[in-house]
């Protein structure tokens, strides 16, 4: 049961997003320095929600930022990771946006919050890469949905300014006892690369994953032209 991102392909989000879809003219090093605010095609549909990576967007970014507040309850995760571009090398000024459940496998509310942001819940941020393509979030291990066998999961999305915007496969933990062994095969050819991660406790007592990224890796509509 693989934790996919919240796809339903007759949503009225998705036919809405579909109907306003442009073809992406590329997505060259220089576009990605365009003002990223700016609502950008989304690609690889269906994609209920995906709207909601422009929703309380910062101004600014930087290439590390918190997901959960210092006194969440749960223990302390640290995801780091490079993106690629199509032809391998490290790409700056991506944008990633990761949100994920709270330590009881809930999407926490917060006041403020509608439509798409508020079905992500609380925990939620972006980062944007650095000049060797590195991100960082520093969060808490979120935990899978109550009475489900849906593993724990953290959502991906970027956005290539001057481009598009698509979900990758969710981050998955291998420790996770709710994982199978078809599930584990599965996210190795996943959206963006794998999503599949072996957590590392530090001495701290932070937990370390690493997602690296491939834009457009196995993203159907996507201008590298990757397979789907």
């Amino acid at each position: 049961m693989r934790a996919r991102h919240h796809n339903t392909s007759g949503s009225t989000s998705a036919v809405a997003i579909a109907a306003a879809l442009l073809a992406c003219t590329g997505c060259a090093p220089a576009e990605r320095a365009t003002a990223w605010q700016v609502p950008l095609p989304v690609v690889g549909l269906p994609c209920e929600g995906c709207e909601a990576v422009f929703e309380g967007l910062p101004a600014e970014l930087a290439p590390s930022d918190r997901i959960a507040p210092v006194d969440e309850p749960g223990e302390p995760l640290r995801i780091v990771g490079t993106v690629y571009d199509a032809g391998g090398a490290r790409a700056p000024g991506v944008i990633v946006y990761a949100y994920h459940t709270d330590d009881r496998g809930i999407y926490p509310r917060a006041p403020g919050l509608k439509g798409a942001a508020a079905r992500h819940g609380r925990l939620r941020a972006w980062v944007v890469t650095d000049e060797r393509g590195g991100y960082r979030f520093d969060t808490i291990r979120p935990a899978g949905y109550p009475d489900s066998r849906e593993p724990a999961h953290v959502h991906l999305h970027v956005i290539e300014p001057g481009c598009c915007t698509y979900y990758l496969d969710s981050i998955q933990f291998e420790d996770d006892p709710r994982l199978g062994a078809a599930e584990r095969a599965e996210l190795a050819t996943g959206r963006g690369g794998s999503g599949l991660v072996r957590p590392v406790r530090g001495a701290d007592g932070v937990w370390v994953v690493t997602r690296d990224i491939r834009l457009g890796e196995n993203v159907p509509g996507h201008p590298a032209g990757a397979a789907g």
